[in-house]
């Protein structure tokens, strides 16, 4: 890898457009996190606000997103990730949540990327044998 590694927020939906179903905002957790790897890959620390969140409400005796502590620990937790992070990667769909992530990496001058082939020293994966 020719950049220096980078701590990137993967910023995308997870509760917005499941109607609050906890099976589709599980799905929506796995699809931000099929993006760790090839960032991991490419020489670089993946994070998702959502890793430090919904523990950080576990520990609050919160049972989950749904509680109405969550308004004041899932924003607010990638507001301050943000305050460490070195860029975003915006994955597509409609979120509120993403879209502040992404106002406020770019209020900071971060990077946004909207593909992990556009994040520095990318490096794809090794074709199958």
């Amino acid at each position: 890898m020719t950049t220096a590694p980078m701590l990137i927020l993967i910023a995308g939906p997870y509760r917005s457009g499941t109607g609050d179903d906890p099976a589709l905002m599980a799905r929506n957790l796995d699809r931000l996190g099929e993006a760790a790897w090839p960032i991991f890959r490419s020489g670089h620390i993946p994070m998702i606000g959502e890793w430090v969140a919904l523990p950080v409400l576990r520990s609050a005796g919160a049972d989950g997103p749904l509680s109405p502590l969550a308004q004041s620990v899932m924003y607010p937790t990638a507001e301050r990730l943000l305050q460490h992070c070195d860029a975003v990667l915006r994955l597509e769909g409609e979120s509120t949540g993403a879209d502040q992530d992404v106002a406020i990496a770019e209020e900071r001058g971060l990077p946004v990327y909207h593909r992990v082939e556009d994040i520095p020293g990318y490096v794809p994966e090794p074709a199958a044998v």
